[in-house]
């Protein structure tokens, strides 16, 4: 999943790893679809996964509809945060799957799969025994994101290595995330392999809000909130897209009462957002007093700034990645996927970074540190003087 990746130069390198500024622009507003309506239909789930960052969204959505969840996980990543309600079986996606076997549940939900290992491991023990595979992926599956408008149709990234089933979390770290896409891509075809007509595969793009332990949003509420001169990337135009990890997990858990197959982008928002309108939006939504200096793309590139990592969320809307902040999603939005606005984001992450143990707020996991945007500032500065 996005969330797993790491800040390198480009978003390739790193994947391969409401309303804004007083009204003006939205990111659409949910549909009266509140976890308080139960689902007409109770389903056991089984979340492969369910203790990170969107799976207990997931899981307290779903509860909150009605449904019986089941997580499987090694039980390290926020041991005991999960409701009692919920069964946790214990197992290792590496080889140790005895938890899941002899048993049966309507949906399963893959959220941390990156190896198609993982998949075929899974499916051995659970076919037949279940009604939906919902296998969580990215658009980092796309071979070409230049142009604008990429759909569900678009080619695929090719993997070129010796055996892809010997491939691993480790190994796709150890290539710096460049096996990363082919990979994503490859584990969808083994769950389409192994559950014909059964499977829904879901290609978010990037994932932000609380819980998000990769700042790559949060990067902007924080130094948004921090005020002052704040270099800000390009042109206020350039598109870009991103999704709340509520609104992903509330919307597959819908996806999955519906019976939903088939491939969907699910990125947003729902209509083309520029970067100034998202900043501003940010700056709104916590009151800051921040001064936004707009730099341009040359300039970064010769100051060696590169978008994505060191200026989260964007990428400059030329060259190989010209199209990232303009993927289609509207396979997804005509099967009800919705946005929370902007505002409510903004104001929910910056609290939930707030909340953090101070050594955890003490840097950043992406984004410029203070003193190389100083840095940048100054010479922009002198540039333009």
């Amino acid at each position: 999943m996005l969330q797993l990746l790491m800040i390198a130069t480009t978003r390739r390198k790193f994947i391969k790893l409401s309303a804004v500024a007083g009204g003006a622009i939205g990111l659409g507003l949910r549909p009266n679809v509140s976890a308080e309506e139960k689902a007409t239909k109770p389903l056991r789930i089984l979340i492969l996964g369910g203790t990170g960052f969107t799976g207990p969204f997931q899981v307290r959505y779903a509860l909150d509809r009605g449904h019986k969840i089941t997580v499987f996980n090694r039980g390290k990543t926020h041991p005991g945060e999960l409701p009692k309600e919920v069964e946790q079986l214990i197992g290792d996606r590496n080889g140790q799957l005895d938890a899941l076997k002899n048993r049966q549940w309507e949906v399963v939900i893959d959220n941390p799969t990156s190896a198609p290992a993982w998949v075929r491991g899974a499916a051995q023990i659970l076919k037949g025994n279940i009604d939906r595979y919902v296998f969580i992926s990215t658009i980092s599956v796309y071979a070409d994101t230049s142009k604008p408008g990429t759909d569900e149709t678009a080619p695929l990234a090719k993997y070129n290595g010796p055996d892809a089933m010997k491939e691993s979390r480790e190994s796709i770290i150890a290539s710096k995330y460049a096996l990363y896409g082919p990979l994503k891509a490859l584990s969808e075809q083994e769950a389409e392999k192994w559950f014909p007509k059964q499977a829904l595969i879901v290609r978010p793009g990037l994932i932000v809000g609380p819980r998000d332990e990769t700042d790559r949003f949060t990067y902007w509420p924080v130094r948004i909130d921090r005020g002052g001169e704040v270099l800000a990337p390009g042109d206020p135009s350039d598109p870009v897209q991103f999704i709340d990890g509520r609104d992903l997990a509330e919307w597959v858990i819908r996806m999955a009462e519906q019976r939903q197959t088939g491939i969907y982008n699910a990125t947003g928002p729902d209509k083309t957002l520029g970067v100034g309108a998202m900043l501003e939006g940010i700056k709104a939504a916590n009151k800051s007093t921040a001064n936004f200096i707009w730099v341009n793309t040359d300039f970064l590139e010769a100051q060696k700034v590169a978008p994505w990592s060191d200026m989260p969320v964007w990428v400059p809307p030329r060259g190989e990645e010209g199209g990232m902040g303009r993927i289609s999603i509207q396979r997804a939005l005509a099967k009800g996927l919705s946005f929370r606005p902007l505002a409510e984001t903004a104001r929910d992450t910056l609290a939930w970074f707030k909340s953090q143990p101070a050594e955890r707020q003490a840097k950043l996991k992406a984004g410029l540190s203070s003193e190389r945007e100083a840095e940048v500032l100054a010479a922009w500065h002198t540039k333009t003087s």
